[in-house]
């Protein structure tokens, strides 16, 4: 295979890979982010939910009101012996202006305590980020090593995330890397959900927090995260597929999420959306996208290319490589200047001008709409035999017909038509042409579907001879209808064309169309059961039932025949429990077969046939122990007489 051949089935690859790339499903929308916002603006109760606040808020790009009040309650609520009060209220301060939390060497002694291996790692997490909160010196590497110490204790997702994020406050001069390897073994214990979310089994709130740890660490090292495009798209579709959160904590996990995946140095993912319906047409030819980020906000650097714009019904391209135009954070493009037909488009969209964007190439359906008008209606009736000339009558669209047309049983009638673009004079197709005949006295409606011939000319003929039965021979005047509809016309057509006179035979017609009444008592049905068959003769069933017991009698005469004794049998009391048994789970047959069901039956047969098990287990085993005995003995006294003959 030459060199060209092989660079054509690379490219085909790639394509082929494009067409099926992964898009986000899931994000933020301005009205996502407005609920969210007001989930964390609400009144503090304590350190912990002001905390969650605050700093979820300016994660958000909201703005806290009342700094001072908020510092006010900081250092009311604040306890400096206890390392998740200074935590909070360290971490609070620094998203508000003008806050310093008072600091005492009992509480830097206090924190510094904290990171220990013996810590948990919720502990050792918060005490070193409020030491850097609150800027006091702190030994990276030690830190280092108390989270890998604390990692093999706490092998679980929470854990490992709090770690990743301590990490990211320490100093650069560390060994990070150990740590820093996490982020591939918590991405292994991602679950992936039908290819297209990935989550942790342990919910929500764990899945944006180790997003949001992920990359904090990869930026603070400068390491792009080994998370590939598709899962950064699943993560996403995972985050923000939920709307509604169940608690602060939760709500401030995907704020914090959202916060990282918008804005880092390596994977920022692309929203592209329409502001209404992707529909363009000769009224409205702009086509308008919006390219933001998973939180609806604008991306400043994009460029919007469209790659190639095809007919979805005969795939032929009719627009590549077009750019749009940016215009008050919309982009434009005005794809009636192409002159498309009415019909469905598939777009191509690439967003380019960042090298952190994910999920750049995107494929849009875009409907083209255009109104449909009516031309060259012509109605006539056509006499059989031609005995007549034809008629035509021509209606112009939307008028109704002046006179009204007659045709009976030894006449056709006809109706032929277009259906034009009223904006192009092109033929259309309409997916739903119809021809409705209203029968202005009883109501009755008969409906008939209008098919295009070659030259998209649309005809009709009604032959009222052959199709008396759909009106049920009913004669008198029908109002004719044109309908025609499709998802891409923007003025659906009902046209009342002209009133038609249709005379059918006098003595096919019925005298008069009762209406149905539904609810009305229907007829009372009378079963009709078989009867029983006659009983057989008493001489019958008495010589059948003597067949059946013959065997036993038979048993009975060859027992007598062969000598057959009770001499051999125990009165062990498992060798009576077992016989007693048996002939219990024969009399329960019968009874099964008198009074019992099934499950009755089965039930007391657990119980018989349990204790008959065990009963003829033990009997059985007494029965071998004197075989073998007997067997012995017959064994040595034979020995015996061989010793007396010897001597």
């Amino acid at each position: 295979m030459d060199r060209s051949r092989l660079f054509g089935l690379f490219l085909f690859s790639l394509a082929l890979a494009g067409a099926h790339a992964l898009t986000p499903a899931h994000y933020l929308s301005l009205s996502d982010v407005a609920r969210l916002q007001s989930l964390l603006n609400q009144q503090f109760t304590d350190l912990e939910s002001a905390y969650y606040s605050v700093v979820g808020l300016t994660k958000l790009g909201a703005t806290v009101h009342d700094h001072e009040g908020v510092c006010h309650f900081l250092k009311s609520q604040l306890d400096p012996t206890d390392v998740n009060s200074v935590f909070f209220a360290a971490e609070t301060s620094q998203a508000i202006s003008g806050c310093e939390i008072p600091l005492s060497n009992e509480t830097r002694d206090i924190l510094l305590a904290a990171v220990s291996e013996d810590s948990t790692m919720t502990q050792i997490h918060r005490a070193v980020s409020a030491l850097r909160s609150l800027g006091l010196p702190l030994a990276s590497q030690e830190v280092v090593g108390a989270l890998t110490g604390r990692i093999s204790k706490e092998d679980n997702v929470m854990a490992i995330t709090l770690a990743l994020q301590t990490t990211a406050r320490l100093s650069k001069q560390a060994e990070l890397g150990g740590i820093l390897e996490e982020i591939e073994d918590l991405t292994a214990r991602l679950d992936d959900l039908g290819g297209i979310y990935l989550q942790f089994e342990e919910g929500l709130e764990a899945t944006a927090l180790f997003v949001t740890a992920a990359y904090s660490l990869s930026d603070h090292v400068d390491m792009e995260p080994p998370l590939k495009e598709d899962q950064v798209i699943q993560l996403v579709n995972s985050i923000f597929s939920k709307k509604s959160w169940d608690s602060l904590a939760e709500a401030f996990s995907v704020a914090s999420a959202a916060a990282a995946l918008s804005n880092n140095r390596f994977h920022v993912p692309v929203i592209v959306s329409t502001p209404g319906p992707a529909t363009v047409s000769h009224s409205q030819p702009t086509l308008q996208l919006l390219v933001t980020d998973v939180m609806s906000q604008p991306l400043a650097l994009a460029n919007v290319l469209v790659e190639s714009a095809s007919a979805v019904a005969s795939k032929s391209i009719i627009l590549s490589q077009a750019p749009f135009t940016l215009n008050d954070g919309v982009f434009e493009l005005n794809f009636m200047s192409s002159k498309p037909t009415s019909g469905y488009y598939q777009f191509t969209v690439a967003v380019t001008g960042d090298t952190r964007l994910v999920a750049s190439h995107v494929e849009l359906k875009v409907k083209v709409s255009t109104e449909v008008s009516v031309t060259t209606m012509d109605l006539s009736v056509v006499d059989k035999d031609q005995s007549i000339g034809t008629k035509t009558t021509r209606v112009d669209y939307p008028s109704k017909g002046k006179s009204s047309f007659t045709a009976d049983s030894h006449q056709n009638f006809a109706m032929s038509f277009q259906l034009v673009d009223t904006n192009t004079g092109v033929e259309l197709t309409p997916h739903q042409t119809f021809v409705k005949l209203h029968n202005q006295k009883t109501g009755q409606e008969v409906v008939f579907v209008a098919e295009p011939d070659s030259k998209s000319v649309y005809k009709f003929e009604l032959d009222t001879a052959e199709r008396k039965s759909e009106f049920n021979s009913i004669s008198g005047t029908y109002s004719l209808h044109l309908i025609v509809g499709d998802a891409t016309l923007e003025n659906p057509i009902l046209w009342n064309v002209a009133d038609v006179v249709l005379k059918f035979m006098d003595e096919e017609a019925p005298v008069a169309v009762q209406p149905k009444t539904l609810y009305v008592p229907k007829p009372e049905i009378q079963h009709l059961f078989r009867e029983p068959e006659k009983k057989p003769s008493t001489v019958v069933s008495n010589t059948f039932t003597a067949l059946i017991l013959s065997p036993l009698l038979l048993l009975l005469i060859l027992w007598l025949k062969l000598g057959a004794n009770m001499s051999n049998f125990s009165f062990t009391p498992s060798t009576v429990l077992f016989h007693v048994g048996h002939a219990a789970m024969l009399g329960l047959m019968y009874v099964y077969w008198t009074h019992l069901n099934m499950f009755q039956t089965l039930k007391y047969l657990a119980i018989i046939g349990g204790l008959t098990f065990l009963a003829g287990n033990r009997m059985l085993a007494q029965k071998a122990v004197k075989r073998i005995a007997a067997e012995q003995s017959s064994r040595l006294a034979k020995y015996r007489s061989l010793r007396i003959e010897k001597k």
